[in-house]
């Protein structure tokens, strides 16, 4: 596609607007021959100190917000123009793949992941076309614009042709609002599964961090709203929306009965049978059925095909060995460790609650010590390890999270997580309950420069045999 056809409302001149564009990114890094390169601010640098190197890349051009001297056309544009040019450009180079399926968008501080692999998950049910973008797909939670309308595109081109209806679910970060990488979408229905501590180092405080999330629940961004009002903040948000709501609560769910099986209740009078473990599951799946239900989908069939919703990598993932229950989930905030233990006791009333968790690295650190609280609070054995130390020392971290710890609770500190994991199973015996947090389906560990192999799941049936 030619340039002009690309930033067709922007003044360019004929050689430049005849250039021929087959990919448009952000990240000099990923730059190819053909590529339009758009130099955006960040956090920490501005984009232009690598248009440089995207030129030397195979860039074709530029668009900056001042004049740099390279061997490319510069196309200088206001700053305040980048985020919204960056998303127009790769909606036009990839043909707008948004406008060709139900977009569903879901923010929140806990649970995003699982209400979006629910709703594909009831979606594929129900026979329509399905897919799903967020933490299990993209290395970020919400692709930059370039990514995110590669994969949206990638997605759609796959879809059947035949089938009447298509569904896409987007996990949608704060990180991404705020930086607006979702501008240009539109959404058939943006979801919130709630907001607890979380990214203040990134936000600063709650306030901001909930008005990034309100940022989606605009005219601009969705038509309709789906909001679990059980929560404080949800409450606030569908007082405050201007989209029509549909609010959820777990009152919606009557005579719920939960096991380390999965749950059974009913749900606007039809009966649910949900392989899915674990209280917070519950509230998952009310608001992934009133998402479908709000786009149209039968009340009836989407309580059914709740039966057919396996469970989500690294969510209540249930291991069994020798007597001794292990639980891998990604709960990784305060709240998380809060819901995902107390449910655990709920299910599991005899026997000991071990709990191996850490802290990631280069983020929140004021979330910490609440971590600690928690874990040690609800546990009979809290093991603090490393999750994601990336740049920071492992002990560095461990020393904040033990800084929260109950007075008189039993922990222990091992920043190694193997050795940590090893020592729980070790240490468990028939009737107890290990928990692995933070990680859940990460086959990784970020340890300095490092990208290492670890995935708890593989290691904890490597332990158990």
């Amino acid at each position: 596609m030619q340039l002009g056809d690309i930033l067709d409302d922007l003044s360019i001149d004929v050689a430049t607007s005849s250039l021929e564009i087959t990919r448009v990114e952000n990240d000099s890094r990923d730059c190819e021959p053909g590529t339009l390169f758009i130099a955006m601010p960040g956090t920490t640098q501005h984009g232009s100190r690598f248009a440089r190197d995207a030129v030397a890349r195979g860039a074709s051009c530029v668009v900056a917000d001042e004049v740099i001297k390279l061997d490319a056309p510069v196309v200088v544009v206001p700053t305040s123009q980048l985020r919204a040019l960056l998303a127009h450009a790769s909606a036009t180079l990839t043909g707008h793949p948004e406008a060709k399926a139900k977009l569903v968008g879901v923010t929140g501080t806990n649970g995003k992941t699982s209400v979006s692999s629910i709703v594909a998950s009831l979606a594929r049910a129900l026979s329509w076309n399905t897919a799903s973008i967020g933490t299990l797909t993209n290395e970020r939670t919400t692709p930059a614009a370039p990514e995110l309308y590669r994969t949206l595109a990638a997605i759609v081109a796959n879809f059947d042709s035949a089938t009447n209806n298509s569904l896409i679910a987007l996990e949608v970060s704060s990180h991404a609002l705020d930086q607006h990488r979702v501008d240009g979408l539109r959404f058939c229905v943006a979801a919130f599964t709630n907001l607890s501590h979380d990214h203040l180092d990134y936000h600063g405080t709650m306030e901001e961090y909930f008005q990034a999330k309100a940022a989606l629940f605009t005219s601009e961004y969705a038509k309709r709203a789906v909001i679990w009002t059980d929560d404080a903040y949800g409450e606030r948000l569908a007082e405050m929306t201007v989209l029509p709501v549909t609010r959820v609560s777990r009152s919606d769910a009557v005579d719920v009965v939960t096991s380390l099986r999965g749950s059974t209740f009913f749900w606007r009078g039809h009966l649910v049978n949900s392989a899915l473990v674990g209280d917070y599951n519950v509230d998952n799946a009310l608001l992934a059925m009133a998402i479908m239900s709000t786009l149209g989908a039968n009340d009836a069939d989407v309580a059914a095909s709740m039966g057919d919703v396996t469970s989500v990598p690294g969510r209540f993932d249930v291991l069994y060995g020798h007597g001794v229950t292990v639980i891998v989930d990604y709960a990784h905030t305060p709240e998380g460790l809060h819901r995902l233990l107390s449910d655990v006791r709920t299910l599991q009333p005899e026997g000991r609650i071990i709990t191996v968790f850490g802290a990631g690295g280069d983020r929140d650190r004021t979330k910490r010590g609440e971590m600690g609280r928690v874990a040690s609070s609800a546990s009979d054995l809290t093991i603090v390890t490393s999750d994601n130390p990336r740049s920071e020392p492992p002990d560095a971290i461990i020393d904040a999270v033990m800084s929260g710890v109950t007075p008189g609770a039993e922990v222990v500190r091992e920043s190694d997580r193997r050795k940590a994991i090893a020592l729980a199973l070790d240490g468990a015996t028939a009737g107890d309950v290990v928990i692995l947090a933070g990680k859940g389906h990460e086959s990784t560990q970020t340890v300095g420069d490092l990208v290492l192999p670890f995935d708890d799941r593989e290691l904890a049936k490597e332990l158990l045999k």
